[in-house]
């Protein structure tokens, strides 16, 4: 089966992700405790309006309505029977919106569940259960898998094999490196680089996390690691989050934003999105900037004497800016 994301990728050079669904769903009245994905059968309007939102904010892959799509999370909800249905819904509203032009990711996330021999969660059982929920993406039209916001190796292996046997479809896989720069597994960015590529994954990066600045760190340490033919994905959290109110606000500007999308575009990142607490305006920024002229001089935002022996040069930055600019023409 054709690789869309890479076709896109030698097409476009640089593409726009999207941004957060749970945020966009609270602020359409899901309260805590709801299932967000049993809103792909009983409100898909405002599932597929924020899709909309997305795409008009000029993002080249809509990601699906499905990060807890695994029997483990929707039963939760005793929803542990409608894992294909709920899954398909997602992923055909997207589809719909999102055309021939944009791509569809079926996003799943973690279990939620442990791993043995942590927790009572075998490999199997985990295996089992990720082909089951991309079976049902698969169903309604994705163009890929991301599986994104993972901590635990053994449990990306799981979603791997998974999707796998569901499916020929390409994999995406992202993790969440939010304890001091590590998952909470304690896998580094660049043993999560070099392991997913020994694995076969070409696409790989970070979510989620502490915002723009931590994963700029992140993603330095996976540009430094990374084997020929992996490319760079980050969906960065919209800041870091803030009480007000009684309710989460991130404190991550669309301006903030789009000096994100500059600095991973100079690293070399090659798929930039958002995550948490992000919004269409936000998208809209980014756009703007990955369209725009590449920073004319890149410098860390970061401490680089944090990096274990391997300070990032002028030289390494201008030339991550300028493998970017190739990757344009």
């Amino acid at each position: 089966m054709a690789d869309r994301l890479f076709e896109l990728l030698e097409r476009k050079g640089l593409v726009l992700g999207d941004g957060a669904m749970g945020t966009m769903l609270q602020l359409a009245g899901l309260t805590d405790g709801g299932a967000p994905e049993l809103w792909n059968v009983a409100r898909p309007d405002v599932v597929r309006a924020i899709y909309q939102g997305y795409a008009d904010a000029g993002s080249d892959i809509i990601t699906t309505n499905s990060f807890g799509g695994t029997r483990y999370r929707l039963k939760l909800h005793h929803l542990q029977e409608r894992v294909f249905e709920l899954n398909q819904a997602a992923a055909a509203l997207a589809r719909e919106v999102a055309g021939a032009d944009r791509l569809v990711a079926g996003s799943m996330g973690p279990t939620g569940e442990l791993m043995e021999p942590l927790g009572p969660l075998t490999l199997d059982d985990a295996r089992t259960a990720f082909a089951e929920q991309a079976a049902g993406l698969a169903a309604g039209g994705v163009d890929f898998f991301l599986v994104e916001t993972m901590s635990s190796l053994d449990e990306v292996q799981a979603a791997l094999e998974g999707a796998r046997a569901a499916s020929d479809l390409p994999v995406v896989v992202t993790m969440t490196f939010d304890t001091n720069y590590r998952t909470m597994m304690g896998v580094t960015p660049a043993q999560a680089v070099q392991t997913l590529h020994d694995w076969g994954v070409t696409v790989v990066g970070a979510n989620c996390g502490n915002g723009p600045a931590e994963i700029e760190r992140i993603m330095t340490e996976m540009a430094q690691a990374r084997p020929e033919g992996v490319v760079l994905m980050a969906q960065s959290n919209a800041g870091l989050p803030r009480w007000r109110d009684g309710d989460i606000s991130y404190d991550g500007t669309p301006e903030v934003m789009a000096d994100y999308t500059r600095r991973m575009r100079a690293l070399g990142v090659q798929v930039i999105g958002a995550c948490c607490g992000s919004t269409p305006d936000h998208l809209a920024a980014m756009r703007t900037a990955l369209d725009g002229p590449p920073l004319a001089h890149y410098e860390p935002a970061f401490d680089v004497s944090a990096l274990q022996g391997k300070p990032v040069s002028d030289s390494t930055a201008r030339r991550a800016a300028r493998r970017a600019q190739r990757a344009e023409t």
